[in-house]
This record gives structure tokens, sequence and C-alpha cells, in this order.
């Protein structure tokens, strides 16, 4: 390649090094490792064991003044996402930024506009848009062929931890350390996919249980009820609590069902849509006629690698992104909701109080 990008990975965690040794192996031609920053100065000297061209830094500010790296990854706490965005952003530097963007969408706001002001390429590590079967949901709800959503019903519980996974990281489902539990740190792209394929909803009313299936401050098990502008309604059910756990992900529209789970995606189709049948019908029992099929896709999932690619193709070529910026405060909003809700012990209308959340977010931090 007649140019690469020199990238800086800031936290070198299993995250980090899960992206460096994809770049290691040769999957993102467009992209070099050049500096890697994390405060725990002794990994970073078995790394530099294994990378020894590679520039080490235990300060972030090091880094991004050294003239190394034309792009970062920020792999590191979601508190401190924000925060190191912005900074790589009035360096110059392109930032991509591992999910979720931030803790509260008015931080991942401020992202959006310090990317705008310094011109960068800001990305969104939501990987499973790749996926292929939430990528064929996503063309068959937007195609138009099965009408209007009905409703949505995602009961994403196949997320167990024990007590031991807590136990290993103290900012792990902490207020201080992530701003939540589950959605937070499980979850954000199984809402992603979801405002992704659906929308978003305008209000949402959650139930969420604080501790109830572990020793931790925040949410292990959640049930939320949604409401979307056109009428259709939709629930969203989580916990790392359960074993074993269900991952169902259904969509009920005018035209028929679709149904991604066991990795398949499933369509019944039915022979005419629902209100024209309803309209013209008069049989006390029937019901429209459907054929059931097993949804071919391409079967290609190109996961992280393909996101970095995506990225490297943004900055050279001006190259659409898998998700920018604003699909990061999109997938937040949803889930800032549902924590909102619960503080509120109530229905709260989207887009939610910005402000109010993140006062409600600080009482929790203490």
């Amino acid at each position: 390649m007649d140019k690469k990008i020199r990238l800086g990975v800031i936290g070198a965690g299993i995250m980090g090094m899960g992206h460096i040794d994809n770049i290691l192996s040769g999957a993102c031609p467009e992209i070099q490792v050049s500096a890697v920053s994390d405060t725990n100065g002794e990994r970073l000297s078995q790394i530099k064991e294994r990378l020894p061209a590679v520039a080490m830094y235990t300060a972030t500010d090091e880094m991004l003044d050294s003239g190394f790296i034309d792009a970062a990854l920020i792999a590191t706490h979601h508190f401190t996402h924000p925060e190191l965005a912005i900074a790589c952003m009035e360096h110059g530097i392109h930032v991509m930024v591992e999910k979720p963007a931030g803790t509260y969408t008015r931080q991942v706001r401020e992202m959006n506009e310090a990317a705008a002001k310094s011109g960068v390429v800001f990305g969104i590590m939501f990987n499973q848009r790749t996926n292929h079967i939430f990528r064929k949901m996503k063309a068959l709800v937007s195609g138009g062929s099965l009408g209007e959503i009905r409703r949505v019903s995602w009961i994403i519980t196949d997320w167990y931890r024990s007590q031991a996974y807590y136990d290993a990281a103290a900012w792990r489902a902490t207020w201080s350390g992530e701003g939540g539990g589950v959605l937070l740190n499980q979850c954000p792209h199984n809402l992603d996919l979801l405002q992704w394929i659906c929308g978003l909803p305008i209000k949402v009313d959650a139930k969420l249980h604080f501790g109830k299936w572990h020793d931790i401050e925040a949410e292990d098990d959640v049930s939320a009820y949604m409401e979307f502008e056109n009428g259709a309604t939709g629930t969203f059910i989580t916990s790392t609590g359960d074993t074993p756990g269900s991952n169902r992900f259904e969509i009920t529209l005018d035209g028929g069902k679709l149904l991604a789970e066991d990795g398949q995606l499933r369509l019944w189709r039915l022979a005419e849509s629902e209100p024209a049948f309803s309209a013209r019908n008069k049989e006390i029992f029937a019901a429209p006629n459907f054929t059931e099929s097993v949804v071919e896709t391409d079967g290609e999932s190109g996961q992280h690698i393909a996101v970095m690619n995506a990225f490297a193709g943004a900055i050279l070529r001006n190259e659409p992104l898998i998700a920018d910026g604003a699909e990061g405060i999109r997938s937040l909003m949803l889930s800032n909701a549902m924590h909102l809700s619960a503080f509120m012990g109530g229905p709260v209308s989207l887009p939610i109080d910005e402000e109010l959340y993140y006062n409600e977010l600080m009482k929790q931090v203490g």
C-alpha cells in the first residue's frame, strides 16, 4: 500500500490487544500499529518485548504529542472515552472508540461537536452491524415489502456472569467506573442493533433491578417497555443472572414476522398484509395465509476487522464508516432512557432531558 494509517492504541487490555492482534495478522492492510498507551507499565513492558518497533507510553498526552500516529483506537473504561477522544480530536487525530461511546449522551454530543470542529473521522466500534443476520434484517425492514413494524421483542439473557467476573475488576458494574451495569457493558450492541433496524422509540418505561443477582451497585436485570412513533410497541429484556439464557429478536410487521435466533433468520411472510386482510375478511376465525422460510444471507460477518478497514477507508478515501459518532448518541439515548425511567420511577419520553439524566446519574455516582 502507498499509504498506511499509523494507529495508536489507547488501552492495552483484552479489547485493545485483540485489535492489535488483528492488525498484526495482516487483516487490516491499510493500518499499522505505531504506538500503544496504557497506564500499566508492566503490561507495556510485556508488549514491548513482542513489538520492539512500537512506541510505548504510560501517558496518553505524550503519545498524542509524539507525531507518530494519524489515528487512535480507544479501548479504555467507559467514563474515559469522551475525554480521550476529544483530546485526540484537538490534536487532529482520527478516532475509533470502543462501545459504548460514553456513559451519557451529553458526552457523546460533545465528542461529535469536537470531531466536526477538527474535521477528523470519528467512528464507533459497532461491529455487530456487520453480522449477516442483522444486515439482512435491516434490509428487509427498511425495504418496505413487509410493511410497518407493529411489535418488537428482544430477550437477550445469554449474558450470564458469575460473581467472579465482577470481582475480577473493581470498576465493573459500578456507577463511577462504568455508569451502569448490563445495559452499559454487555448490551450496547443489542441496543444499537435494535435502534438501527427499528428506529428509536418515543417512550420507554423500564424496570431495573440493581444488584439483584450479584453483589454489585448497578443493574443486572432489566425489563423495558417501548412505544414507537408509528404506534408499534416493544419489549427489551436482559440479565446477567440467567443461565441458560436466551437470545431471541423478533419483529412483527404488517406483512409478516422476522425472527433472529440460533444463528438463523426466519421469515413468515403473509400472503396479504394484515390490515388489508382484516378489512375485507368476513370469517370470524380466519387468518391470512403465510409462507415460512429460513432467509438466505451472504454469510459474511466482518466484525472488528471490517470496522477497522472501513475506518481506514474513511480516512484515506472518504468512504463510509460502519457507524459514525452520531450513531453513538442514538444507542446511548436508549440505554440512558431505561436508566432514567428506573431512576424516576415511571415512563420517559425520547429524546430524554440530558441534564436531568446527568444529574440523576451523578446521584448514583455519589
